[in-house]
């Protein structure tokens, strides 16, 4: 008699959280910049294998463009909230400078994502080009809003143009985040901060 042997049970797939996945993938981009950020590196700092990656993902790219959006989802809520918050447009852009101080300092000199591992790759690929460039132009249609705001507040002269005043401050948060990526103190980060805000504001 020929004993029939039960076919054998695949295994489970690897359960995993996509959001928990997804954050590991943006520090481990974060940290080494998309080119240095290895397959092998992504695979372990997710926990998933390739197949599982690709599967979940795409391919490094599109993983690169999901962190990204990722990034710029928690940005937009952090803008809003330091400028949406009652209070003059001094108050509100010390609360923006220093939010992004959090961000760019936060576990050490890290910077900001977009412009420390989004920039470099830009020049090479137009899609994430786009989607640095649009986190860019959201975020100075944001100041733009809040600084016409103050400026119809009396807040501002009445000749000020809110849109370049926009382009300003917002260039200053992007150089914060190249001197925090290059270890430079708080203090010195916060004293630029001051004086910008003193720029637009008056002393």
């Amino acid at each position: 008699m020929v004993q029939k042997t039960e076919p054998k049970k695949r295994g489970r797939p690897r359960a995993y959280d996509p959001e928990a996945a997804l954050a590991k993938a943006t520090e481990t981009f974060w940290e080494s910049g998309y080119a240095a950020a290895s397959l092998d590196a992504l695979s372990a700092a997710t926990g998933m294998n390739r197949p599982s990656l690709y599967g979940a993902f795409g391919d490094k790219q599109a993983l690169f463009q999901a962190a990204m959006q990722r990034y710029q989802a928690q940005a937009r809520a952090t803008m809003r909230t330091a400028l949406g918050a009652p209070g003059t447009l001094r108050e509100s852009l010390t609360r923006f400078y220093a939010a992004g101080l959090e961000v760019y300092l936060d576990g050490g000199p890290r910077g900001c994502f977009l412009i420390g591992s989004g920039l470099s790759q830009a020049a090479v690929d137009p899609a994430i080009r786009d989607t640095v460039a649009a986190g860019v132009h959201e975020l100075d249609a944001g100041l733009t809003r809040r600084l016409t705001m103050a400026r119809d507040a009396g807040e501002l002269p009445a000749s000020a143009d809110p849109a370049t005043l926009a382009r300003v401050v917002s260039g200053m948060l992007n150089a914060l985040a190249v001197r925090a990526r290059l270890g430079e103190s708080r203090a010195e980060l916060e004293a630029m901060a001051a004086t910008t805000i003193d720029l637009v504001c008056g002393a």
